[in-house]
């Protein structure tokens, strides 16, 4: 009981699980429909193009780092629309158009923290998440973007339903197929912004795509995916931040391990049912 309660004993760690928490929970709602659909590569891409807006968003504002958050939603919202009409409108398949915003984008954030003296060690909890240094407000503005998030896919969860299974009986359903492709692609960025502070721009995936990646392998109806990817995805964030407090090891990438350890277990545990039945 005492390695549990001890590590609540600070602010700073309370702080940390509640964020965890947050996004672990709210993460694999929108990665179900992201695995489904295939866009794990573009959940990658989206969480690191973003670097160029908290970069920007950082020199503009002298280092305050309240004005980051919404500099990094707007470069998320802007380039994940942008890849959208690049992949229709320039006959290049997804991921081509994907991979050239990627590069691009991830180019220029590391040119403009280059020109930014000083910026390096400030910037790094944005590339490796550091859930323990999160602050009041910004659990609010988590809490927030998580909440818009839950409700859009509340919301409009036959239309992504039947787009994730079946985009072609949507269209024939004269669904707006374009608004919800864009509007799914405007979630994920909110998923990649809100992930920022716990793993951090370089492991966005880990919490976006392996706990519903995991739950797939148990069930392959959507609530129950959902359910399940997003109970996987807070416990991953709780075990996470102990497992980061007792090694010491980075926060952030003892979350994505701990997401990553059980889908391998997951993973492990179905083929040995399968070859029994």
């Amino acid at each position: 009981m005492e390695l549990i309660l001890e590590p609540l004993s600070y602010p700073f760690m309370v702080r940390g699980l509640v964020a965890a928490i947050l996004v672990g929970l709210v993460s694999p709602l929108v990665g179900s429909y992201v695995v489904l659909r295939g866009m794990a590569f573009f959940g990658d891409a989206l969480a690191h193009a973003i670097l160029p807006g908290v970069a920007l968003g950082y020199l503009l504002s002298g280092g305050a780092r309240g004005p980051l958050f919404w500099w990094a939603l707007l470069t998320a919202i802007l380039t994940a629309l942008g890849i959208g009409a690049l992949s229709r409108g320039a006959r290049l398949k997804g991921d081509t158009a994907i991979g050239i915003v990627f590069a691009g984008m991830f180019a220029l954030g590391i040119a403009l923290i280059s020109r930014a003296q000083g910026s390096a060690l400030d910037l790094a909890h944005f590339l490796f998440g550091n859930p323990l240094a999160v602050s009041g407000r910004e659990i609010v503005m988590i809490g927030a973007l998580a909440g818009a998030a839950l409700l859009i896919i509340l919301a409009f969860y036959k239309g992504f339903l039947l787009l994730a299974f079946d985009p072609l009986q949507a269209a024939v359903l004269r669904l707006p197929v374009g608004f919800l492709h864009n509007l799914l692609l405007v979630l994920i960025a909110l998923i990649a912004v809100i992930s920022l502070q716990t793993v951090g721009v370089a492991l966005t995936v880990a919490l976006l795509v392996t706990p519903a990646a995991t739950a797939r392998l148990v069930t392959k109806r959507l609530p129950a995916m959902m359910g399940l990817g997003s109970l996987l995805g807070a416990f991953s964030g709780v075990a996470g931040l102990y497992l980061s407090y007792y090694t010491r090891v980075a926060s952030g990438a003892a979350i994505a391990l701990v997401a990553t350890a059980l889908f391998l277990l997951t993973l492990l545990a179905s083929g040995v049912l399968r070859r029994l039945s």
